[in-house]
């Protein structure tokens, strides 16, 4: 089932800063992925795990037909540190960002393409507000 919630005010745990909003920008970097130039869709897989297969070909798919956007899977066995610190509890789980790579929304399990394009459209739409 893909269940969608608001992350509170886009803070990552743990992150540090002041001000409450700071991004997964760093974060991403130390995991080999970067931000996407207006949003990203960050996946927590495992690798046993068949829905994992099938949310990366739908979000890669998303990722390739919305300019700006990037897709960055993250093995969640292997950065543990940071599965703990997001409060993620199974895989799959897909995180949305906008582009100042703030979370917009978090799903787990396996989502469908209407569902990934809508929570693109807000993470763009908040992205495009900070301009």
């Amino acid at each position: 089932m893909y269940v969608h919630g608001r992350e509170g005010d886009g803070a990552v745990p743990g992150a540090g800063g002041a001000g409450g909003e700071t991004g997964l920008g760093e974060v991403l970097a130390g995991v080999g992925g970067t931000l996407g130039e207006r949003a990203t869709l960050v996946q927590f897989s495992s690798a046993f795990c068949a829905p994992c297969r099938a949310t990366r070909r739908v979000l890669t798919e998303v990722a390739g037909m919305v300019p700006g956007v990037s897709h960055v899977e993250i093995d969640a066995e292997e950065h543990l540190g940071l599965v703990r610190e997001l409060d993620i509890l199974k895989t799959p789980t897909v995180l949305v960002l906008d582009s100042a790579g703030r979370i917009v929304r978090r799903a787990a399990g396996r989502p469908r393409t209407a569902d990934v394009v809508a929570a693109l459209g807000e993470a763009v739409r908040r992205g495009a507000g900070d301009s």
